[in-house]
């Protein structure tokens, strides 16, 4: 176990992290970028991005995450692989161990991201990987030619399905509600969409069959009835939001209902030198882009942070 000290640790590599670490660098800062278990966030599991300012053509999420970390990196940020596993925010220097590596730093930005949610079934579980995935845009190709099903009702939801009819030859999504929680543009695309229908006011029972290790179909109840029906499909993208990934923080920070982390004055959180930018603390826009801004803003605060430490 060694010990080192950094003026600036950052946790995740994603958006926020990255332009974290460009600004810090250039800064002089010397940052370290924790990568995390997901390097590079969620934008590594995303194909075409259209709405990130300065290419009209588009690129692909990890070709943006490449040319941030490229950024970052000729600056002087360093990079460490492997997950932040314990942290101290009790003393200053902060420590925060990584792996069996107990590091110290000055000041802490989280940009630690969120993490799709599950629906919650053994039969999901069991078959995740084999027919049940969180990712069109990693798993879409491999159901070419197929049935497939999209739960969930907003606008990750309708850009799983739009993506999936890429593939596939029908694309079923399955609501709990009667409407779509979408915004209008991606509603008006997927009911547009000649491959997508529509299934409203089900709860999903059971993902079949985990006993043939792949998926056949999906049991479905109707809402506020006993009545069941079976969706035959080959395939199960589970699109219905997703959880801050906060754990390591519980009862250090201050948090809202949903294990949000939260700030104030631009990117501090409820301890001095510790700074949140990005999806851990942003379940209302979660693009690309905010994320960058608050990192930009998170790695502002730090240094202006350091220089009052003097």
């Amino acid at each position: 176990m060694s010990s080192a000290s950094q003026h600036v640790m950052i946790l995740g590599s994603g958006p926020a992290g990255l332009t974290a670490a460009l600004y810090t660098a250039r800064a002089n800062l010397h940052p370290l970028v924790v990568e995390g278990a997901e390097a590079g966030g969620q934008l590594t599991l995303t194909t075409m991005v259209e709405n990130y300012p300065g290419f009209p053509e588009g690129l692909m999420g990890p070709d943006l995450i490449q040319v941030m970390r490229q950024q970052a990196e000729r600056f002087g940020a360093k990079f460490l692989k492997g997950d932040a596993t314990a942290v101290d925010l009790s003393v200053r220097p902060f420590t925060v161990t990584v792996e069996e590596e107990r590091l110290q730093t000055r000041a802490l930005i989280i940009a630690t991201g969120a993490s799709a949610n599950l629906i919650g079934l053994e039969s999901e579980r069991k078959l995740l990987g084999h027919g049940v995935s969180t990712c069109a845009t990693c798993d879409g190709f491999f159901f070419r030619d197929q049935e497939v099903a999209v739960v969930g009702g907003g606008d990750s939801a309708m850009e799983e399905g739009i993506f999936l009819t890429k593939f596939a030859t029908k694309v079923t999504v399955i609501h709990r509600r009667d409407k779509l929680r979408a915004s209008k543009i991606m509603q008006e695309r997927a009911f547009k969409n000649p491959k997508i229908a529509f299934l409203w006011n089900r709860t999903i029972e059971e993902i079949l069959d985990a006993s043939q290790g792949k998926v056949t179909g999906i049991r479905t109840r109707i809402n506020g009835s006993p009545k069941t029906e079976t969706l035959s499909c080959d395939g199960v993208f589970v699109a219905i939001g997703h959880s801050p990934n906060t754990r390591l923080f519980t009862g250090k920070l201050e948090m809202d209902g949903r294990g949000y982390i939260v700030t104030h004055h631009g990117t501090m959180t409820s301890v001095p030198g510790v700074f949140a930018a990005g999806d851990v603390q942003d379940h209302v826009y979660r693009q690309a882009i905010t994320a960058a801004g608050s990192g930009c803003m998170a790695a502002i605060d730090a240094e202006r942070y350091l220089e009052s430490l003097g």
